[in-house]
């Protein structure tokens, strides 16, 4: 059996398959217990998991709705009445002109991603190639091998702002940034996965007009973003125009397991991703969408968004770094400035072995963490601080979270030690 280069490379050792690799097994019958601090999966929220089970009972006692739910193909956009319901709900909120007609629903925001990123950069019918650029790195650990082809990234070195503390912050480097003729997208998450990071909306505004300029779309990863699931913990504000791609997500809600992205785009960018969808799917799922769209249509989601669930990670996210404060003192350890989404980014200056190394060290003593290697795709020059950073997740119980992070201090002190304890 032989492998076609697509296969090849859909198969091959990729940081998002080791990361879900980890999770099936971490979880699996008779494994070892692992404290998971790796996977972004969200956290238990008991207030809207009830309002969800309160939703579905509703629906099963609904013979109609039961129908809709299970029994018939939704359109290739996208389950329709959940659609215009978004889209009223943004038109009024946010003021941005739209309709339905400007969104559409994908089986995960990882699909649309693979959509989006294939439908702008790889080679064009005159033979040119255009690629992807990620303007802050470190980003998103799943992009990095969503292209067709290889090398469908660049990527540029954010500058470091040291800030009080223990924390600092990356930022755009506007003077290194190039957006060349080479470049079909520009592509951001906000807030950033794995840092936390929300770029300000000066930068956003910047990216927007370069993008404008040069005629190319501005591709915005809101998953964890405004203005639902809202995590984020700054002031920030959402923005939209033809030229920009929104990207949301339902996971981060509380609905994970039903794979829901939403795109919202021009009508044309719609119009292609709708067909996408058909050829690869039929249609997306649209078990989500019907659970999901009294709160859309009541416009409970952004409600739901600022008072339960962006409190409630805030305040795990508070926690986090009291305990990173009282368990890593001494060590040489800064966080990124947690802003939005539920990571803490750590960074050891000077860590005396890779990242990847910590995170099968960590691995051996029960923890499972994401080495910080992975999230520079697109940036292929040597920088040691690719290796010195990992990424944890504090979505899980305060006690794993608080257990978690005891070990890996203990673990990265005793690497420090024995380091100094050579040098010596």
């Amino acid at each position: 059996m032989e492998f076609t280069q697509f296969g090849k490379k859909m198969t091959s050792d990729a940081g998002i398959l080791s990361l879900m690799d980890d999770l099936g097994k971490a979880t699996a019958p008779g494994s070892k217990p692992l404290i998971m601090m790796g996977v972004g999966n969200p956290g238990q929220v008991p207030e809207f998991q009830e309002i969800m089970r309160r939703e579905f009972l509703a629906i099963g006692n609904d013979q109609e709705r039961f129908q809709q739910l299970i029994s018939g193909y939704a359109p290739p956009q996208g389950e329709r009445s959940f659609i215009e319901g978004l889209a009223d709900l943004l038109r009024k909120e946010q003021g941005w002109d739209i309709g339905p007609e400007n969104i559409c629903l994908t089986n995960g925001s990882q699909t649309a991603f693979f959509m989006l990123f294939n439908l702008f950069a790889g080679l064009l019918a005159d033979g040119r190639k255009k690629k992807i650029c990620l303007p802050l790195a470190p980003e998103y650990i799943g992009y990095a091998d969503l292209g067709i082809f290889s090398d469908m990234f660049v990527a540029t070195k954010p500058e470091i702002e040291l800030q009080d503390g223990i924390f600092f912050k990356y930022h755009i480097d506007f003077n290194k940034l190039e957006i060349g003729e080479d470049i079909g997208a520009v592509c951001i998450s906000r807030p950033t996965n794995p840092t936390g990071n929300v770029v300000t909306d000066a930068e956003l505004l910047r990216l927007a007009d370069l993008t404008a300029e040069r005629n190319i779309p501005l591709i915005v990863d809101s998953a964890y973003g405004l203005p639902f699931p809202g995590m984020v913990y700054v002031e920030a504000k959402p923005i939209w125009n033809e030229n920009l791609i929104l990207c949301f997500s339902l996971s981060k809600l509380g609905l994970p397991s039903l794979r829901t992205g939403i795109v919202l785009a021009k009508k044309e960018i719609v119009e292609a991703l709708t067909a996408m969808n058909a050829i690869i799917s039929l249609t997306p799922t649209s078990f989500a969408a019907v659970l999901a769209r009294n709160l859309v249509i009541k416009r409970d989601i952004t409600v739901l968004s600022r008072d339960l669930i962006q409190p409630f990670y805030r305040k795990k996210m508070e926690k986090a770094v009291d305990a990173v404060r009282d368990q890593f003192a001494g060590i040489p350890c800064r966080i990124h400035k947690p802003e939005g989404a539920m990571f803490l980014w750590l960074w050891f200056k000077g860590l005396p072995i890779t990242s990847l190394e910590l995170y099968h060290l960590l691995k051996e003593n029960g923890v499972l963490v994401v080495s910080g290697h992975y999230f520079f795709p697109g940036l292929s020059e040597d920088w040691r601080h690719k290796d010195e950073c990992i990424r944890v997740t504090y979505s899980q119980s305060d006690d794993e979270m608080q257990r978690g992070l005891i070990i890996i201090a203990a673990v990265v002190r005793r690497i420090y030690a024995e380091y100094d304890g050579k040098r010596e």
